[in-house]
């Protein structure tokens, strides 16, 4: 018991001293923790202190440039501003001077018209006078010379009108000779180079082909019994058979040059044989029809490499073949062609153009003539048609389609065209026409030729190759004949188409001569 209660009390001793020595520490760190927030605080209060001095002289330093700033920017505005005030005050010194000047203007030009009306007062008045001096001369010359105003003018318009055809014809007899002699000059020595480098054969005209027969006999066995041969023949072919009362010969006549060959070949071949029956026709026209296409490709390459040509598809090279059994005027087409595109080559080949294209243009000229009987439109057209579809050169397609001038020519290929097939066209031997349309063309000469005024007489001479025109000397002067034969040469090209140039002549003291070309 009293080991348990002195156990207690020690333990209470214990827990006292416990007690009392926590709460010394206590105090204790209660004083240090004082000490050290006050020296926070303080440490705190200096640094805030400094700050703030450091702020407020920041902001005096910023308060100061801010300052110099809006000082300066002051300044250069005040500047600028007295700048712009002295430009207006000038500005505006001008533009009083020049209020002054329109001012002054403007009382000159009230005064000048005012003076203008005056002068236009003065004006009319001295119209008016004039106007009654005119009519009483015109009255006073009527009087004097017996004549009216109307027919006086009359006279006057008529002797102006002599005179001026009679300056006319001067003018175009003048212009005429120096325009050919410049161009004489010019072109002489390269037509004459073309020609001479390129000579062709003259090609007769062949409508009709006449085919020999052994007897008259045959003619029997072509008709066949009831006439079937001759409609077989007919049939296979398509070419008009014609038997007539001309001895041992038939003649066979189309518009296709190429079923003509055809039944002519096989013509002379059943001839030959002598089987002559519907069976045997279709099997001998297929044959022949083989063997003509081939001449024409063959035909057609031949004259394309005569040329020095390549590229050309076999489409064109046979339908150049074709061309071998056209004729125009006598002129085989395919030898014309190719003597166009000689010379087309010759003449550029002189001027610097392509000569390869030249002559291309000119063997392509006349390709339309191989179909135009099967194509409606003329054969320049249908020609240029054909080469475009098959990839030709643009300017050989122009050339093609201008050469008888019905479209515009845009290359010099097409003004070669146009010459070189004229040229081939009309020298000598080159063509020759029928009776009937020779008939036709020297009256038709002679009927434009007596159309104009003076005429007294009319004459197609040299195969109408020359007009002979004979004037009333009374009537036409020599200036004024220079002027009708110009006349009739223009009338001549409009109305009437024909190979080379005509000649025409007319005949008073002198002679005017021009050329329809």
């Amino acid at each position: 018991m009293d080991i348990n209660i002195n156990m207690i009390v020690s333990q209470l001793l214990i827990a006292g001293v416990c007690f009392l020595l926590g709460y010394f520490m206590r105090t204790l760190i209660d004083r240090k923790a004082t000490r050290d927030a006050s020296d926070i605080t303080k440490k705190a209060a200096r640094d805030a202190e400094s700050m703030v001095k450091e702020a407020r002289l920041s902001a005096k330093e910023e308060m100061l440039k801010a300052k110099d700033e809006f000082e300066r920017d002051t300044r250069e505005r005040r500047s600028e501003i007295q700048k712009l005030e002295e430009r207006v005050g000038g500005r505006e010194t001008v533009l009083e001077r020049k209020a002054d000047q329109l001012d002054n203007r403007s009382a000159e030009l009230d005064k000048r018209e005012q003076r203008l009306h005056t002068q236009e007062d003065q004006n009319r008045q001295e119209v008016e006078r004039v106007a009654q001096l005119r009519a009483k001369q015109v009255q006073e010359l009527e009087r004097v010379a017996g004549l009216s105003k109307e027919e006086a003018r009359q006279q006057v318009l008529a002797g102006l009108s002599n005179e001026l055809e009679s300056e006319r014809g001067a003018m175009v007899r003048r212009s005429q000779e120096e325009g050919r002699q410049q161009l004489e000059r010019e072109a002489r020595e390269i037509m004459i180079s073309a020609m001479e480098r390129y000579a062709g054969d003259c090609a007769y005209e062949r409508t009709t082909s006449t085919i020999p027969l052994p007897s008259d006999e045959m003619k029997g066995r072509i008709i066949g019994r009831e006439g079937r041969n001759i409609r077989a023949i007919e049939a296979a072919t398509g070419v008009s058979v014609l038997i007539d009362d001309t001895p041992e010969a038939v003649v066979i006549s189309c518009f296709d040059p190429v079923r003509r060959e055809i039944a002519r070949i096989t013509m002379e071949r059943l001839i030959a044989d002598g089987r002559i029956h519907p069976t045997r026709v279709e099997e001998m026209v297929e044959k022949v029809t083989r063997e003509v296409d081939v001449e024409m490709l063959k035909a057609g390459q031949e004259a394309v490499d005569r040329l020095g040509l390549i590229g050309i598809k076999p489409g064109l090279v046979k339908l150049l073949g074709r061309l071998k059994y056209r004729f125009s005027y006598s002129q085989n087409v395919l030898a014309h062609s190719e003597e166009v595109a000689y010379m087309m080559g010759a003449i550029a080949a002189q001027l610097g153009l392509d000569e390869r294209k030249a002559r291309r243009a000119g063997l392509f000229h006349d390709l339309g003539k191989a179909v135009d009987h099967e194509v409606e439109g003329s054969h320049a057209i249908i020609g240029a048609d054909l080469l475009k579809r098959n990839g030709e050169d643009e300017d050989v397609i122009n050339a093609v389609a201008c050469h008888h001038e019905e479209q515009e020519c845009h290359t010099p290929y097409g003004i070669l065209a146009i010459l070189c097939d004229k040229l081939s066209a009309s020298r000598p031997g080159a063509r020759c026409e029928t009776t009937e349309l020779y008939l036709k063309r020297l009256e038709q000469l002679e009927t434009i030729g007596r159309h104009f005024p003076g005429v007294e007489g009319c004459y197609a001479v040299q195969a109408g190759r020359e007009l002979r025109i004979i004037v009333e000397p009374g009537k036409l002067d020599e200036n004024r004949s220079a002027a009708l034969a110009r006349d009739i040469a223009n009338t001549i090209e409009k109305e009437m188409r024909y190979p080379g140039q005509i000649k025409v002549t007319v005949i008073r003291e002198t002679r005017s001569v021009e050329y329809a070309k």
